[in-house]
């Protein structure tokens, strides 16, 4: 398994996403960061929270051997920075994880979080971010409010205080150097259930932040049951339209769907006048209720004279994860009865999916003419359309 695929820079909060278990006790037989969860696998969720929150630089994954293949077909196209594999335990798991990192250039901050706890919310990440400017390690916990009792042969035996007594989850936050040394330095003939335990015997204090009902671990069968409510209950799905039009023009260069097109002629605009990307665009500011691309982008204003249109797309984008939702479909029709689109389609689709960073499959390129009626019949321009489907939290 490659180690590293993009190197690491210096001074960078790196995620480690632990996914190397075999989740025997979810009871089907298939790794738990493998199954679904809200029609996407548990450890796309993981990857795609972490990946959302600014705070975070790049994404190691951590897997069991031979679990390459089928983690590189759940994450399609996300920006994974390596796949590492890991150990026969959690503890070495994170250690080969740590490793690879420093190998590839180490970092500044590193989280370190489980695959089977995917709905972080991004005030966890921020809370520990901030605790590690005083301190060299933060981990969020919960109280404990059930009662506790020792059990004894199955009976009940004595009570046991609750007072100080915390539930801990991940991600944990830690710095990178000191809890790389710290693991280095661990008595492998002990194990550790987490890396907060491994840096405080290495003489570190580790801060407590507020965790969050949501990032409980998925074990058993029921745990999923669970989630696919939960996430069911947290999202909405909203669907916007968009729809472009300009005309062709000797002289000028043929942008469509981010990809120059040879062509006698171009399209005419304040901008590139891409209007495949002008539709998508369009389409995904009416899912968000949010205006269209002139109250964004106004072509009086001259800063966007000639602009590139991936900056338009790349923000509506961001304006998607500022309100914590995820595009999971979009579908673009180009009319036109020249160019050919065919022999561009997948340039365009790749190249949506890579200013959107989202897989190639959510992106869909059609072309259809108008059996040469009205403008674009006749040659004088190119229209698009396009719908955008997105799924936001529930109270977006």
């Amino acid at each position: 398994m490659p180690r590293t695929m993009n190197a690491v820079r210096p001074r960078q909060t790196v995620a480690l996403l632990v996914a190397a278990g075999v989740g025997s006790r979810a009871g089907t037989g298939l790794p738990k960061q493998f199954r679904s969860v809200g029609g996407q696998a548990i450890l796309a969720h993981a990857f795609d929270a972490l990946s959302a929150h600014a705070g975070v630089d790049a994404i190691f994954v951590v897997l069991g051997s031979n679990q390459e293949a089928q983690a590189k077909a759940l994450l399609g196209d996300r920006p994974i920075s390596a796949m590492v594999e890991g150990a026969d335990t959690r503890r070495g798991s994170v250690l080969a994880g740590l490793e690879a990192i420093e190998a590839a250039g180490g970092c500044d901050r590193i989280l370190v979080h489980d695959a089977a706890r995917p709905f972080l919310p991004a005030s966890v990440v921020d809370r520990l971010l901030t605790a590690l400017e005083t301190a060299k390690g933060a981990i969020p916990v919960l109280p404990v409010a059930d009662t506790l009792v020792r059990g004894i042969e199955g009976t009940m035996g004595q009570g046991v205080s609750r007072d100080r007594l915390f539930r801990v989850q991940t991600p944990q936050a830690f710095d990178f150097d000191r809890l790389l040394a710290a693991h280095r330095a661990w008595d492998c003939s002990r194990e550790a259930t987490d890396d907060a335990q491994i840096l405080r015997s290495f003489g570190e204090d580790v801060a407590l932040v507020t965790g969050d009902e949501r990032l409980e671990k998925l074990t058993y069968p029921q745990d999923f049951a669970r989630a696919e409510a939960q996430w069911a209950a947290s999202r909405t799905v909203r669907v916007g339209m968009g729809y472009d039009v300009h005309r062709l023009a000797a002289q000028e260069e043929l942008w469509l769907g981010g990809v120059l097109i040879p062509h006698d002629r171009g399209l005419v605009g304040h901008s590139d006048a891409d209007v495949a990307l002008h539709a998508i665009v369009d389409a995904i500011l009416g899912a968000l209720a949010e205006g269209d691309i002139g109250n964004h982008f106004p072509p009086s204003d001259p800063k966007w004279r000639g602009a590139s249109s991936d900056r338009f797309l790349a923000y509506a984008c961001e304006r998607v994860s500022a309100r914590g939702g995820r595009i999971d479909h979009i579908d673009l029709t180009i009319i036109c009865e020249a160019p050919k689109i065919g022999p561009h389609r997948d340039a365009m689709r790749a190249r949506i999916a890579q200013i959107m960073a989202v897989p190639t499959d959510r992106v869909s390129v059609k072309a259809t003419t108008t059996e040469r009626l009205g403008f674009a019949g006749r040659g004088e321009g190119i229209a698009a359309q396009a719908v955008a489907t997105l799924s936001l939290p529930a109270l977006s």
